[in-house]
């Protein structure tokens, strides 16, 4: 008959060591969880009612030496020259929130404000690489907009769907938006 519960932890050796760290891992991931979700971070002024809204989830993979990937929910509202990103994470936590307005852009992260006088400074800032921005607009609109060394894919917009590859300058990077229905 095959044990269970404390029975098969009486046992030795990298079973029971496996065990052990799994249950420990379930009962700590709810406790780190939850108290996440007690931090907040502190709200910036809303974007202008003149742009759109979208919301959905978006990966972000730079193909260099040590391969970095992102992902995220996102809220995105507002346009290229004054919006807002928020970033969230599975449980709806806030992970970052980007504001930006002419002639300034904010990034709060977790106990971190960083400022810049542009949105592409401080993208370019924190993220280490260009993102197109204005051409995402453009592109989430069903617009194809050109975004230097970027290709966007927006064949399976209708679906929610857009895919932009940014071949040069190198490293290569792929950013993927899913949007919700």
């Amino acid at each position: 008959m095959p044990e269970f519960g404390l029975n098969r932890l009486r046992g030795g050796g990298v079973a029971r060591q496996a065990l052990l760290r799994t249950v420990f891992l379930w009962l700590l991931m709810p406790l780190l969880w939850g108290l996440a979700g007690c931090a907040q971070l502190p709200s910036l002024p809303a974007p202008h009612a003149d742009g759109g809204h979208w919301s959905g989830r978006l990966a972000l993979q730079v193909e260099d030496q040590a391969a970095q990937s992102f992902s995220a929910s996102f809220e995105l509202q507002g346009s290229p020259a004054r919006g807002e990103l928020v970033l969230l994470s599975p449980l709806g936590n806030v992970l970052a929130r980007l504001h930006w307005e002419p002639g300034r852009a904010t990034l709060v992260a977790g106990n971190e404000t960083q400022t810049s006088d542009s949105l592409d400074a401080l993208l370019r800032q924190s993220t280490g690489t260009h993102l197109p921005i204005t051409a995402l607009f453009d592109w989430l609109n069903g617009t194809l907009a050109n975004a230097d060394g970027w290709q966007a894919d927006l064949s399976s917009l209708d679906q929610g769907r857009l895919t932009a590859i940014r071949h040069t300058p190198a490293p290569r990077a792929t950013l993927r938006i899913a949007l919700d229905r």
